[in-house]
């Protein structure tokens, strides 16, 4: 019998309806994530990708398409039975600190969601948080302290901690690094590591940092203007890209070896992306491509496989052959 992805969407578009006009934040995209995958979701501010992760959880109404979890409708499911749901996939917010409310302590934020679902007595449920403070590395100390006497770091350990109170088995993460400096956020990104390897979770992560998604990321996501520009197996696809968009991002990730950072051309993309109101026919992504040809302007590609890394939106990325800038 074949196993179920952990998250499936299909057709997947989220319109928003303001003054000047209908803003396409996603736009069409099909996703399947593995179980037990560590998946990231990249791209510039404003391609979707925050708008495609609060859609997997629920926390943002689909305009059309579908979200399947472990095989099940995602709406259904919320609707029928909202803790099972909650008890399956949980979100980690950008900012830990806007999440959690400023009058709980930690001891309090972590003991809560267990109080919610009825899990185990008094005793049990401290037994849980001190186990929860030590999966994430946080001393106890931190029990009677309330989030704004925390550093960055602990914050978003206990925001994880208490993502993981109710043993999911599936978390979305939106930038959980971004608000953090470079020493604490390699420190983050080892935690995730470490629990998907012992809990065997299915981690789907919003990124801006590649350098990071491509060390811990097993699969990857590349996203452009509310479409899929590009996505596989995250090694090949970092070490020979097929679209010329995930080859400019790509060049812009610094390198820790000064002889190569000295040695290597970076690809400056002319102009800034076009406005999800009014996207560009064809490719969105041909206004700022320097390999565009006249097909790119006039007719959108659909995603397509290529060999060894996974699937490219791109019309130059077929048999083999790919853009290479």
């Amino acid at each position: 019998m074949t196993t179920s992805p952990a998250i499936e969407t299909s057709g997947l578009a989220i319109h928003f309806k303001t003054a000047s006009g209908l803003v396409r934040a996603v736009d069409g995209i099909d996703l399947t994530v593995a179980r037990g995958a560590f998946h990231g979701i990249v791209g510039e501010s404003g391609c979707g990708k925050t708008t495609l992760a609060r859609a997997i959880v629920g926390l943002q109404t689909a305009t059309a398409g579908s979200v399947r979890i472990l095989g099940r409708d995602r709406t259904t499911w919320q609707r029928d039975d909202r803790k099972e749901f909650a008890r399956t996939v949980q979100f980690i917010f950008q900012d830990p600190l806007g999440s959690m409310s400023r009058r709980q302590t930690v001891g309090q934020t972590l003991e809560e969601p267990l109080q919610i679902h009825r899990l185990g007595s008094a005793t049990e449920r401290r037994k849980k948080v001190s186990e929860l403070l030590d999966l994430v590395a946080i001393p106890s100390t931190v029990l009677d302290r309330l989030p704004r006497s925390l550093s960055g770091g602990q914050r978003q350990r206990v925001s994880i901690a208490r993502a993981l109170a109710l043993n999911p088995q599936i978390l979305v993460c939106d930038e959980p690094l971004s608000a953090l400096d470079v020493s604490v956020r390699a420190q983050i990104v080892n935690l995730f590591a470490r629990l998907q390897a012992q809990l065997g979770l299915t981690i789907v992560i919003v990124a801006h940092d590649l350098a990071i998604v491509r060390e811990v990321c097993s699969a990857v996501t590349v996203m452009y203007l509310g479409k899929t520009a590009e996505e596989g197996v995250s090694k090949p696809l970092f070490a020979d890209p097929a679209h010329p968009y995930t080859q400019a991002l790509l060049s812009a990730v610094p390198s820790p070896d000064p002889r190569i950072e000295a040695s290597r051309s970076r690809i400056l993309l002319e102009g800034d992306p076009p406005s999800p109101l009014n996207p560009p026919t064809g490719c969105r992504f041909s206004t700022r491509c320097p390999v565009a040809v006249v097909q790119c302007r006039t007719a959108e590609p659909a995603l397509r496989l290529v060999p060894h890394t996974g699937q490219a939106a791109c019309h130059l990325a077929d048999s083999g052959t790919h853009p290479v800038l």
